[in-house]
């Protein structure tokens, strides 16, 4: 049988027959301890404080909320953190105000890992539903870029690679559609290899990169591309889908 679509496990956890407090816990909080639900709340309520109070109150307790958090980590306002049990940040990261952050997986301690001195610009989404996110080192994420990864088909981005404004990148999410009788969503997603951004690419701005797609090092997709392959190293590709219009290796080496 097909493993259930993580959408129908939230529904679940949401609808199931047990207390609103433990249905919480589930989906947000990631923990049915007291004490770390209480520690929560409290970090959630000082989410919303602008200015340089709010970034210093934060800065005091929100360390204390990861599976691991480094040295100089800055949190703007408005975070939302699902399961931030499951969380590691290196140091000297940014993560700048309406940023999501959503960990929750069934089995992987750490389900979401961001490195040092990355830069999630406002309004970033990185999603994990039982999938996993990997960002490197100096990695820089544009405005309203949503990533995300389901049923164990990650999402890994390079060290030093910028991605523009209100990318997408997606690991996992191609549903199985044999059966005509069984709605699309019961009937489970492919196992896929995710997708990947190698180290030093450049996405332009409204990129995506479909799930089994991939940039290599080096490279760059324009403005607008659509990732649907393997992108080799250096090459530079645009369109829907992107094709291949430039190669940086073979301006560097004229003949």
């Amino acid at each position: 049988m097909k493993a259930r679509p993580s959408a129908l496990k939230t529904q679940k956890s949401i609808t199931e027959d047990s207390s609103l407090l433990h249905r919480y816990q589930a989906v947000i909080v990631g923990s049915r301890g007291l004490l770390t639900t209480i520690y929560f709340e409290w970090c959630s309520w000082l989410s919303p404080i602008p200015g340089a109070f709010g970034l210093l109150l934060r800065k005091i307790f929100w360390p204390r909320l990861f599976r691991t958090c480094g040295k100089g980590v800055m949190f703007g306002a408005n975070i939302i953190l699902r399961h931030p049990n499951r969380i590691r940040i290196g140091n000297n990261t940014v993560l700048s105000e309406g940023v999501l952050l959503d960990a929750r997986h069934s089995t992987d301690d750490t389900a979401l890992q961001i490195g040092d001195e990355v830069i999630l610009a406002n309004n970033t989404m990185l999603s994990c539903k039982d999938g996993t996110i990997n960002i490197g080192d100096r990695v820089g994420i544009g405005a309203y870029t949503i990533i995300q990864s389901v049923q164990n088909c990650p999402v890994v981005i390079g060290n030093d690679a910028v991605l523009g404004p209100r990318c997408y990148l997606v690991g996992g999410g191609q549903y199985h559609t044999d059966s005509l009788n069984i709605p699309i969503a019961q009937q489970g997603i492919k196992p896929t290899e995710g997708c990947f951004v190698g180290p030093g690419a450049w996405l332009g701005a409204n990129v995506s990169i479909i799930d089994g797609g991939a940039l290599g090092e080096g490279s760059i997709a324009a403005t607008g591309a659509v990732i649907v392959r393997n992108v080799p190293a250096y090459e530079i590709v645009a369109g829907v889908p992107a094709q291949k219009i430039k190669d940086r290796q073979s301006e560097q080496n004229p003949d």
